[in-house]
Order: structure tokens, then C-alpha cells, then sequence
């Protein structure tokens, strides 16, 4: 991979961004040999143990060379805090310093994007780029992929704790699911994440590590893309920063961006697409006035419900330092063990009440008391459901801090605005509180750590998500796919922004509105099918496999 500057200057495409996405472009645009391709990427290399090793995520996660370390600003409904909102910075973006699980979405999220004007991306038109990207470990199916670059597999589920949870829900009512992924999401089961033979699958290893080796394919690094270059409203090529020095590279035929929500939207802003006033107010000139660059802005919101565990059979019991030696060297030496897992193999996809039509509110099962970013170290043995409701209605923006693309934008994500919001983070409480007292966790069941046992009026319950809810790092939507005469869209269903030409957003900014768990699969289906529409190819052919919605699902909660 090319760190310097002697580049050929002209290529047909420039990526911006080596992300989920950006890595996917790069593989197939460049894989009949004929496009010159050019894929630029303000951070470095992922080739380090700390990214590898699925069960050292928190480290990558918080380590600035790979983490841009973004934060919101102040938020008003939730005491003014500051949260978290990391993004990847370096080869796999943030699907190198992610928690490797694999969610594809509920069929009915890509239902409803088509109601909101991307059409050609209902569930039949993305489940062929699902599969198309995926090698699942147990074989592909009508609904999986089976030889695909992106792998994915399950956990051991060997803690008992895994099969509790499971077990805990089953007697409160719930039903399990063979495959969230597949014909049903509704439900209890196993948890698919991106590992292959035991190390991170991230895009960077399932679609670059192959492309860098084609003559057609140069990745620059250390780039910082700091200005589209438009001629009138044609965008023609990249102006971007490298070692304190401008460089500027041109595209015959198309710029793609892919930094993601925060990035590409910066990025828009500074070259003059966006909201005019916004723009006016730097001095920044106008090149397209779209009022929904940066609007539209949503995320996943999640908290920690924690209870202590009676048994030593809690991960922390190799969280000291001698623990995470052995765990470190079976990893090392067979790529097996403790290391070799995310350790969320478990998790739950459930509906908050009666009169929602498909789950709304997701369950990560972990079986240890820590925080997920690591700040918080376990101080016992303890188990824990990360847990929050998957379509807030609150919606935020993202904003230029000032014209210097090394400033950090704004990100107000508004969490909690809307009245509805606090509707479902309460039943999030309530219908946890209710699986851990099943039998299932009897043998297990110490006190409950968080909320804990007093926290239960409405009232109670507000003031501990105002304190404790989390981010669950899943920002989108900030430059969304819709109709031409949407004045809020930014991009047409094939991609490409609305008001100037020669120019396309394939990252997760374009999803009009946010998908039924983690991001990173839908991210990679996008650049799957927006690597078809850049090269004019046919969609593939529409799998019109059927999908599950709960029979009475009007008047039933489970």
C-alpha cells in the first residue's frame, strides 16, 4: 500500500474513506482489471494484535490512532452530558475497532425504506448483496451467504450464563430464533459476529487485503480528504493532506465518498454541499444548497442492565493480569480460547408492546459486569444485557465547527427528544428486570447492580437513563437516500448526490432511517449494491425469500 505522494494523477474513481464500505468499492471496482482506482484513508495500517484479537475490542476502540474520538456536544435530555462516539479511523474504519457483531436488520427496516423513497432497496432487492457479501461457517442458505469475502461464525456459547439467558427467556414467554439473521429476527438465540479462525473479519480483511495486490488498485494512507474538486457543478477530483502537505487528485469518471456519517458529511460541508446558510456563515461557497447534509442524524441508545453473579463463572475470573496472560497466549499460539470471541454469543430481539409490528428494543447478553468501552473495570462476578430501543424518534445534526477540515464538527444527537423515547427506555427496564427473575437464572442470581432493586417508578427509572444510557455507537442517516423532491434527501437510490454530478455517498449517512441492530452488516450490504449502481451493472436478481412478523402482533407483546 502506497504511503507516498509520486501518484499517477488521474484514476477513473477516487474513495474517500477505507471503511465498511469504502473497502467493499474498492474490491469490486477494481476486480475486472480495467478501473484505476484510488482509495485514500486518513488513518494507517490495522495490522496490529489489539484489532485482531476479537476480545480485545475495547482497546482499539479507545486507542486514538485508530478512533477519530469524537464526542457529542452537550445533550439536553440527558444532564448535559458529553457521550461517546467513536469512529475508525484507518484501513476497515470502524469495522476494525468495532464489537464484530453481525445484525443485518429486520426485513421490514428495508420495507420502510422503500416507503421512504429508496426505491429498489426493499428486503428483496438487499438480501442478494447480503449473501453476496457473507461466508457464514455453517454454509450459506436462501438466506445466507455461503462464499462470500465477509466471514462470520458463532460462538462457543461454553459459559452456562449464555444458555441461562436464553433458557430465562423462554419461560418468560419469548420464543427462540435459529437465525436472527435469516427468516426470523423475533427472538432469543445464538449471535453471529465477524470472526474468521478465530480473528477480526473486518472489511479491510474480507474485501483490501486481496485488492491491494491488483496494479489497478492504489491506497494511500495518513490522507486527509479535506475539499472535493468541483469544475461548475461536476465534481472532478479530491484535494486531501498528507505529512503537513496539499496534494490533489483527479477522477475521470466518479468521486465516492465513504467516511461515514460524521466524515463524509464534514466533508460535503467544506466543498460547498450543504445548508447555504450554514455554509455563507464560514465563507465557505455554496456549490449545492441541500438542507439535508448533517440533518436526519440517528443512532441506537443502550444501557447496562447488571446483576451480580453467585457463581465464579463470570469472565472475571480472567480479567486480573495472570487471566488475560493465558487468554492471551492460547490466542496467540492457536488462535482459540477466551480471545478468539466477542463474548456477546448471545442476545434477544424483542417488541416493547403490543401494537409495534416488529421488535423494536435489542438485547446484547455478556457474560461479565463491565463497561463496553472498558472505562469501567468488573469488580465482581456479574452478567449483564446490554439493552435499548432500536427506532428513537429522536432525530439530531451534524455541523461544521468552523472551515478547517482538522476542526472536529459538531454532533448534537438530541437523544431523548421525543416523549416516545422514554416510553420504550422504560419498558427496556421493566421486560429485563422481568427475564432475570426467571428460574433459569436461579443458580446464578446475586443482586441486581444496575439499576438496581429501588429503581422502579417512572420517575426512578428517567433519572437513571438520564445518567446512565450510553451511545451504542451506531450514528446514520446524515446524508439520506429519497425521492428527487425531497427537500430533506441528499442522494438518489442509485447513490448519487442530488444537485452536482460526478458525485456519490456509499456509506451508512445514506440509510433514510436506522436498521434493527449494529450497522456494520447493513454498511457493507450498501457498499455491496453501490458498487453495482457505480459500475452500471444490473441489480441482482430480487430473492423473494418470506419473513417472519408475530401473527397477532397487534394485540400480543410476545
Amino acid at each position: 500500500m502506497t504511503n507516498g505522494s509520486a501518484i499517477d494523477p488521474a484514476y477513473d474513481y477516487i474513495i474517500v474513506g477505507a471503511g465498511s464500505a469504502g473497502c467493499v468499492l474498492a474490491s469490486r471496482l477494481t476486480e475486472d482489471g480495467h478501473n484505476r482506482v484510488l482509495l485514500l484513508e486518513s488513518g494507517g495500517s490495522d495490522r496490529s494484535l489489539y484489532i485482531q484479537m476479537p476480545a480485545a475490542l475495547a482497546i482499539p476502540m479507545n486507542t486514538k490512532r485508530w478512533n477519530w474520538g469524537y464526542e457529542s456536544e452537550p445533550e439536553p435530555h440527558l444532564n448535559n452530558r458529553r457521550l461517546n462516539c467513536p469512529r475508525g479511523k484507518g484501513l476497515g474504519g470502524s469495522s476494525s475497532i468495532n464489537g464484530l457483531v453481525y445484525v443485518r436488520g429486520n426485513p421490514l427496516d428495508f420495507e420502510r425504506w422503500e416507503d421512504e423513497g429508496a426505491r429498489g432497496w426493499g428486503y428483496a432487492q438487499v438480501l442478494p448483496y447480503f449473501r453476496r457479501a457473507e461466508t457464514r461457517k455453517e454454509g450459506g442458505n436462501a438466506y445466507r451467504g455461503g462464499d462470500g469475502p465477509l466471514s462470520t461464525t458463532y460462538g462457543s456459547l461454553k459459559n452456562p450464563l449464555h444458555q441461562a439467558w436464553i433458557d430465562a427467556a423462554r419461560q418468560a414467554g419469548y420464543t427462540e430464533t435459529e437465525d436472527y439473521n435469516g427468516f426470523r429476527q423475533e427472538g432469543f438465540g445464538r449471535m453471529d459476529m465477524t470472526v474468521r479462525n478465530g480473528e477480526r473479519c473486518s472489511s479491510a480483511k474480507a474485501y483490501l487485503y486481496d485488492a491491494v495486490k491488483r496494479p489497478n488498485l492504489t491506497v494511500i494512507q495518513h490522507a486527509l480528504a479535506s475539499r472535493i474538486v468541483f469544475e461548475g457543478k461536476r465534481a472532478v477530483g479530491v484535494a486531501y493532506e498528507q505529512g503537513g502537505t496539499m496534494h490533489e487528485v483527479r477522477a475521470g469518471k466518479e468521486v465516492i465518498l465513504a467516511g461515514g456519517p460524521i466524515n463524509t458529511v464534514q466533508l460535503l460541508k467544506l466543498s460547498g454541499i450543504g445548508p447555504a446558510e450554514e455554509l455563507s456563515a464560514l465563507g465557505i461557497p455554496v456549490v449545492a444548497d441541500r438542507a439535508g447534509v448533517g440533518a436526519n442524524l440517528q443512532d441506537h441508545l443502550e444501557f447496562y442492565f447488571q446483576v451480580a453473579c453467585s457463581q465464579p463463572i463470570t469472565l472475571f475470573g480472567s480479567a486480573n493480569l495472570i487471566g488475560k496472560a493465558l487468554v492471551g497466549a492460547e490466542w496467540l499460539l492457536r488462535k482459540t480460547g477466551l480471545g478468539a470471541s466477542n463474548h456477546f454469543e448471545s442476545c434477544g430481539f424483542i417488541r416493547s408492546n403490543a401494537g409495534v409490528k416488529y421488535p423494536d428494543i435489542q438485547y446484547h447478553f455478556f457474560p461479565m459486569a463491565i463497561n463496553y468501552d472498558g472505562s469501567s473495570l468488573a469488580t465482581e462476578h456479574g452478567y449483564q444485557a446490554h439493552v435499548g430501543s432500536m427506532r428513537s424518534k429522536s432525530r439530531g445534526t451534524v455541523t461544521l465547527r468552523s472551515a478547517d477540515p482538522h476542526d472536529k464538527p459538531k454532533i448534537l444527537f438530541n437523544y431523548m427528544s421525543d416523549p416516545q423515547d422514554w416510553v420504550e427506555m422504560r419498558q427496556c427496564v421493566r421486560l429485563t428486570r422481568e427475564i432475570f427473575a426467571q428460574d433459569a437464572f436461579a443458580p446464578f442470581r446475586g443482586r441486581e447492580i444496575q439499576p438496581g432493586a429501588d429503581c422502579v417508578t417512572d420517575a426512578q427509572i428517567d433519572d437513571f437513563i438520564r445518567e446512565h444510557v450510553e451511545s451504542a455507537l451506531h450514528p446514520s442517516c446524515t446524508c439520506k437516500m429519497g425521492r428527487a423532491n425531497d427537500p430533506l434527501a441528499v442522494v438518489d437510490p442509485e447513490l448519487r448526490v442530488i444537485g452536482v454530478e460526478g458525485l456519490r455517498i456509499v456509506d451508512s449517512s445514506v440509510m433514510p432511517s436506522i436498521t434493527t441492530g449494529n450497522l456494520n452488516a447493513p454498511s457493507i450490504m450498501i457498499g455491496e449494491k453501490g458498487a453495482d449502481h457505480i459500475l452500471g451493472r444490473p441489480m441482482l436478481a430480487p430473492a423473494n425469500e418470506p419473513f417472519y412478523v408475530h401473527p397477532e402482533w397487534e394485540t400480543q407483546q410476545r
